[in-house]
């Protein structure tokens, strides 16, 4: 929302006296490594500019027009993200920045570590004719690519992944194997660091990074945030719900759980603190809902593309049966919020200072790009095809929209060139990170396959669940939030598909996409889960709240991302696996009024405030419907009701809070 060309449609008041805005930039580079950039100006600035462009346009010519293998595909790709990193990202994170500066050393760096990736991409034939048999040469460029990459990493993504991806592969060195053998498999196949996720990556996940900044840029985010101020900033507790609902819509396209916090949050933060709402409860119902945006259909933080490659299955059906726990974990928030503006007794925005639906509607085409990118990808198209033809279609409706605000409403709107090729610059930036991580990932999944610790996992954890898939699922689940520490979304999924689903399809015969989609749960909430919980730090920060008390507040508003995961495992029919349609309308009923169960023990609101066991009542009604099966129903529905209905009979009497 910083970017001068981005346009709003009277998203919110601003907060009286404070200068929000001024502090994002802090939080960003604090939190965020992606934001502790080099600062170019004059020429250089736009040499710089051009390059990210030439980048991005690149990407669309290598998925749209070139013939190249995957094998040349993946190491040019990220041979030109290294070359951007030392570019673009400086060597230390928070330093002050010299104007138009960078070192000799990085310089050099650049060329070195771009170096064995550019001879992989110009020897790829002769490289794969020879397989095992690369000369001493070709060892030291492995090894020089990997530690350039690893320096790459620690810029721009940060320390967690690469202590992760440093252990695994002293744990090759342990097992036995060879240097030559390591960088080998690591550097000259497609099981490492050329791998699938890289593969994802340079196409699918790429282009839609640059799509979703051609939506940041063209404006057509900001009016996701203003129509959940239309709908929702009136209600109660309006502002918290407003962030639930415009994170859930801006959050599955930015991939950033941080990134979402920051932005949106500057906005609605100030809000609910105006509102009424406990500066840690703000923060962490930003966090939270960001969080959650990379659990959102249809983009997913772009782990959805990575999940279909992985299990095998086609892209529709990760997010078909994505649908209804993503929607269960922002009621969840939803009402969590709602509850507590109850029991504070808070009230919305004025209506006056609100979005008119009467601006907002006539410009609903707005949201066409993002209509037509999932009907193209349902009837067929690949992915990368459809985030280009959705980026094309976001320029197509921005002029559209510039003509209709100038010759219709006389407003000025400054969409131009300028705008998409600023787009194109921050979408090439925004590939770097990703790219690197994806590099890094890949070598803690090359290492599982070349040592096989796939199958030490499988058998610890089988070993210690004795047969039992509550205890597998509890060990589980435990790993995915320690290994998601301070891992971006799609290196996080990369690291649980590989290391943490095996466990649960090959030990326990779990259905594959519920594994999955049970290890992507637990590593995305680690963003909001103590004592690396990146994404609730930087809710405190905007909130000026305890950090601490924020990450806890966050980890019980996403109740839901704890429960849900377990629900769908131990009954796969919540993701419409092997379920009859009388079985889904059941399932969708009382998963909501379980979830509102849970919510309101959770608040300890409901008619009005509960005593103790009356919390535990209905929370226990609640936890009962969410899990699929008419027993349970029938249990939780008679909790719940038997609370509703001592609450009404004692609704003007004093109750114990």
């Amino acid at each position: 929302m910083e970017d001068q060309d981005k346009k709003t449609v009277n998203t919110a008041p601003a907060e009286n006296g404070t200068n929000v805005q001024a502090d994002v930039d802090e939080i960003m580079k604090k939190y965020d490594r992606e934001s502790n950039v080099r600062i170019w100006e004059g020429v250089p600035k736009y040499v710089v500019s051009g390059l990210l462009i030439a980048f991005s346009l690149f990407l669309m010519w290598m998925n749209l027009v070139s013939t190249w293998s995957e094998t040349k595909r993946r190491p040019l790709f990220l041979g030109l993200v290294i070359l951007l990193v030392f570019i673009v990202f400086p060597m230390r994170k928070g330093a002050v920045q010299r104007v138009n500066r960078i070192p000799w050393y990085d310089i050099i760096l650049a060329i070195v570590g771009a170096s064995p990736y550019l001879y992989f991409f110009f020897n790829e034939q002769d490289l794969m004719i020879r397989a095992t048999r690369i000369n001493q040469l070709e060892v030291v460029l492995g090894i020089v690519g990997a530690l350039i990459l690893f320096e790459c990493c620690r810029r721009v993504v940060g320390l967690p992944i690469l202590v992760v991806a440093t252990c695994f592969i002293a744990y090759a060195f342990y097992d036995g194997k060879s240097l030559k053998r390591i960088v080998y498999d690591l550097f000259y196949t497609t099981n490492g660091i050329h791998g699938t996720p890289i593969g994802v990556c340079s196409t699918y996940i790429a282009l839609f990074i640059i799509f979703g900044a051609f939506l940041e840029a063209t404006g057509i985010s900001n009016f996701f945030i203003s129509c959940a101020n239309a709908l929702a900033g009136w209600a109660t507790g309006g502002p918290a719900k407003v962030a639930v609902i415009s994170s859930a819509l801006c959050g599955m396209v930015s991939g950033s759980s941080v990134g979402n916090t920051v932005t949106t949050g500057s906005v609605t933060i100030p809000m609910m603190k105006k509102t009424g709402y406990p500066p840690e409860f703000a923060g962490a119902v930003e966090a939270s809902a960001s969080t959650g945006g990379q659990i959102m259909p249809p983009i997913m933080g772009a782990a959805a593309f990575l999940m279909a490659e992985m299990v095998g299955v086609p892209y529709s059906d990760i997010i078909r049966r994505a649908i209804l726990p993503a929607i269960l974990y922002f009621t969840g928030i939803f009402l969590q919020v709602h509850l507590r503006a109850k029991r504070l007794d808070l009230k919305g925005i004025p209506r006056n200072e609100l979005p008119k639906w009467g601006q907002l509607l006539p410009k609903i085409y707005l949201l066409i790009p993002l209509v037509v990118l999932v009907v193209i990808i349902m009837s067929g198209y690949t992915m990368a095809r459809s985030a280009i033809i959705a980026t094309i279609l976001c320029i197509v409706i921005s002029l559209v929209d510039k003509a209709v605000d100038t010759f219709f409403y006389h407003q000025k709107n400054d969409t131009s060139i300028f705008t998409f090729l600023r787009a194109l610059e921050n979408g090439a930036r925004n590939c770097l990170s990703i790219g690197i991580a994806c590099g890094v990932a890949g070598i803690i999944a090359g290492v599982v396959t070349l040592t096989g610790l796939g199958q030490i996992f499988i058998s610890a954890i089988v070993g210690v669940a004795n047969g039992q898939l509550m205890i597998a699922l509890f060990f589980t689940m435990i790993t995915c939030i320690v290994l998601g520490m301070g891992v971006p979304t799609t290196a996080n999924y990369i690291i649980m598909a590989t290391t943490c689903a095996p466990i649960l399809v090959t030990g326990m015969n779990m259905d594959p996409i519920a594994a999955n989609m049970f290890v992507f749960y637990f590593g995305i909430v680690a963003d909001i889960t103590p004592p690396v919980a990146l994404a609730a730090y930087a809710g405190s920060a905007i909130a000026k709240a305890n950090p601490m008390k924020t990450a806890f507040q966050a980890t019980r508003l996403a109740i839901a991302a704890f429960l849900i995961p377990y629900i769908f495992a131990l009954n796969p029919a919540m993701l419409f696996i092997n379920s009859t349609p009388f079985q889904v309308v059941q399932i969708i009923i009382t998963s909501f009024i379980g979830m509102a169960g849970v919510a309101a023990g959770l608040e300890g609101y409901l008619i009005k405030n509960m005593n103790v066991l009356e919390r535990i009542m209905v929370a226990a009604g609640g936890l009962a419907m969410l899990i699929p099966g008419t027993v349970t129903d029938l249990i939780g529905v008679g909790l719940v009701v038997v609370v509703i209905v001592f609450q009404l009979l004692h609704k003007d009497k004093k109750a114990v809070a």
